[in-house]
C-alpha cells in the first residue's frame, strides 16, 4: 500500500520578505502564526498528519496562488499535487486567508482534509 499523505503550505511575508520589498511585515501575519502556534489542536495534526511547508517568500509557482498572490494563505495540497480548492477559509475575496479568530475553521479544514484522504484518495 502507498502511502499517502497532505500538503498543507502555509505562505506568510516575514522579516526577511519585507527587507527585500521595502514594507513592514505584516501584522496579520505575525499574529496569525502566533494563533497557529498557541491552538493545540491544530499543532496535533500538523505535527502527526501533514507535510507542513512554510514558505517565507512568495513563489512563482502559479498553482499556489489559485485566486491571486497575498499573504498570508494557508492552501491545502492533496498527494496529487492539486491545490484543494474545496477547502477555503470564509473570506470570497481571498480564499486561502484565515486571520487569527479564525482558528475553529482552520482546525475543521484540517479534519476535512484528512477525512477526504480516506475517502477520496
Amino acid at each position: 500500500m502507498q502511502y499517502q499523505t497532505l500538503f498543507c503550505i502555509v505562505l506568510f511575508l516575514t522579516g526577511v520578505d519585507s527587507k527585500k520589498t521595502k514594507k513592514p511585515p505584516q501584522t496579520l501575519s505575525r499574529a496569525l502564526k502566533k494563533a497557529f502556534a498557541a491552538n493545540e489542536n491544530i499543532q496535533k495534526m500538523a505535527q502527526e498528519d501533514f507535510i507542513m511547508l512554510n514558505l517565507v517568500h512568495e513563489t512563482t509557482d502559479k498553482n499556489l496562488s489559485p485566486d491571486g498572490m497575498y499573504v498570508p494563505r494557508i492552501l491545502f495540497v492533496d498527494p496529487t499535487m492539486t491545490v484543494r480548492a474545496d477547502i477555503i477559509g470564509r473570506y470570497s475575496n481571498h480564499l486561502y486567508t484565515y486571520e487569527p479568530h479564525d482558528m475553529p475553521l482552520l482546525e475543521e479544514n484540517m479534519k476535512h482534509a484528512k477525512a477526504l484522504l480516506k475517502t477520496e484518495l
